[in-house]
């Protein structure tokens, strides 16, 4: 196998790792309307505006985490685009939350928004993460040289952890562990959000330390630094996990 990968549309060769990320957009949305048909408390028009919320903050966070994770890229960057163009899947989620949370302060929405999105996160990050191992060295999402069975040349001559394909296994196990704890409890409102976050942040905090990436920050990357906030601040489903949890 030699990356990255390319696919061959037939009127038209691109490369796997769009042609997937853009996949998992699609079907994550469309996954996360089919949910919705099924019942949602809140209103179209204040859904329209958290999803707007949701987008801001999920593209400024990717982004600003991108810059804190590559610092050169102030120094090597020729435009405004190129300065941009980093994202991290962390700053993304971090960033969306924030920019839902203060749109839905705004309108007043008191229930949660994000019990609705975990599914179809899972679905897109998922496909997004097989274009990323695809995509091999040039996404960023290697790991470091390994020594294990299991490890892959993803084009640089030295087997490495596939990160990507971890991650894929892990959010598998974690939709499996979410649907089966559903069947046997019932979760609060907004408790499933909060336990996809909590697992996957816990899951980046310490999956990152298999990248080759500088450490600078005591020993922790800024995309570790971030997940430790994000565990912070979600700090009561550790601590009280009791509170996710309502009598049938």
């Amino acid at each position: 196998m030699q990356f990255p990968i390319d696919i061959d549309l037939g009127f038209v060769r691109m490369p796997a790792h769009l042609l997937l990320e853009v996949l998992a957009y699609t079907l994550g949305y469309r996954y996360y309307a089919a949910l919705r048909r099924r019942g949602d408390p809140i209103s179209d028009l204040a859904r329209m505006w958290i999803f707007i919320g949701a987008v801001t903050g999920a593209l400024l966070g990717a982004r600003l985490l991108a810059l804190l994770e590559h610092p050169e890229t102030w120094a090597t960057a020729h435009s405004v685009p190129e300065l941009l163009a980093g994202k991290t899947i962390v700053g993304g989620l971090l960033g969306g939350l924030v920019g839902v949370e203060w749109t839905k302060r705004r309108l007043g929405v008191r229930v949660s928004s994000g019990d609705l999105m975990v599914y179809p996160l899972l679905l897109g990050l998922m496909i997004g993460r097989v274009g990323c191992f695809m995509a091999g060295l040039g996404d960023g999402t290697h790991g470091v040289a390994s020594s294990l069975p299991w490890a892959i040349d993803l084009g640089d001559g030295v087997p490495r952890h596939p990160l990507p394909l971890y991650e894929i296994g892990f959010l598998g196990l974690l939709w499996l562990g979410l649907r089966r704890l559903q069947a046997r409890v019932r979760l609060a409102d907004g408790a499933l959000f909060k336990l996809w976050m909590v697992a996957y942040l816990g899951f980046r905090l310490a999956i990152e330390l298999l990248k080759p990436e500088p450490r600078p920050w005591a020993g922790l990357s800024a995309i570790q630094l971030a997940c430790v906030a994000g565990l912070i601040y979600y700090r009561r489903v550790w601590l009280r996990p009791h509170e996710l949890v309502t009598p049938r």
